[in-house]
């Protein structure tokens, strides 16, 4: 059984507030970011006050664990950019004005609030409901709350992937994140007590306009012979990310990954199965041989301008 962090267990603690990232760089950093914006386990205690759900409740949108699943590829060169805070209190992967004007007193104003469908959904920056169906909040929050959380949270967040992505194609010419996320199994969306229905991995490119083909091609030759089943783009073509950052035209790419929670967790309970170290095990290999496999066959096979020795 893996030993987790001990701030797994309350999602109610309140604990004094972390910084808004954690960034873990190897000693030789190369081209490769991996990002984990969803896993973040810290509930501020205003939030915790504004709600009457239980922490399991207010748990059940994280990315849960999938940070620690990707923990160790600095060893292999990559970056690893975490997040403190959880998605129920603020949503990472939306833009900074995928606000809900409703929830906020006094109302924000249209042009602060991009009403997407997410948002309409209650899935904005700053979320309305866990899982479509439980309302976070008892009343509306105060309109202060919404700049404070984007100010001290979503922008220092995005400023230092961004730094990241541009200092790591100014070195190699390229530069690739690995947004990594964790979706429900399609058996737990059923209420089915059935164990896992559905791929076990979604590999999400924007239908290839968000990184260079091989890399979503290796990434999946990569999973299924680490005994992954794999499907692309559906049901998750990516997110914010994805589609902001990725660029291959200028040497950006970006590959969501989203990992059914049911082959390392129970979905209901929120504990780690036995399978955890084994499914960590083959993840650290797939990003072992993604990042030695890409490292090489992209700058041999495009136009992509590697810096000079000089520079």
């Amino acid at each position: 059984m893996s030993q987790l962090p001990p701030e797994h267990n309350d999602a109610r603690k309140g604990t004094e507030s972390p910084p808004p990232f954690i960034c873990k760089v190897p000693q030789t950093p190369g081209p490769f970011i991996f990002a984990a914006p969803h896993s973040g386990r810290h509930y501020p205690e205003a939030m915790c006050r504004a709600t009457s759900l239980s922490g399991n409740e207010l748990r059940l949108s994280e990315d849960a664990y999938v940070d620690q699943l990707f923990t160790d590829v600095p060893s292999s060169g990559a970056t690893l950019l975490k997040a403190t805070h959880a998605r129920a209190y603020l949503d990472l992967n939306r833009a900074p004005d995928e606000l809900d004007a409703g929830m906020f007193t006094p109302a924000l104003s249209p042009s602060m609030a991009h009403e997407t469908y997410r948002v309409k959904a209650g899935l904005g920056v700053i979320p309305r409901v866990i899982n479509d169906e439980k309302v976070i909040y008892s009343q509306p929050l105060p309109a202060r709350e919404a700049f404070f959380r984007i100010d001290h949270f979503y922008t220092p967040y995005h400023e230092k992937l961004q730094s990241l992505l541009d200092a790591r194609r100014k070195q190699f010419g390229y530069a690739v994140l690995i947004d990594c996320h964790s979706m429900p199994s399609e058996s737990g969306t059923r209420r089915r007590r059935v164990r896992h229905v559905g791929p076990e991995v979604v590999l999400g490119d924007n239908w290839g306009a968000s990184c260079d083909r091989s890399l979503t091609s290796f990434a999946e030759d990569l999973l299924i012979q680490a005994g992954f089943n794999v499907r692309r783009n559906v049901p998750y073509s990516g997110g914010f990310t994805t589609q902001h950052y990725g660029n291959p035209d200028v040497g950006i790419h970006t590959l969501q990954i989203e990992i059914s929670r049911a082959i390392y967790m129970n979905e209901q309970t929120l504990d780690v199965l036995p399978e955890f170290e084994i499914i960590k095990e083959k993840l650290q290999w797939f990003s072992n041989r993604l990042i030695a496999k890409f490292n090489d066959f992209y700058p041999k096979n495009t136009n992509s301008a590697l810096p000079k020795a000089a520079e």
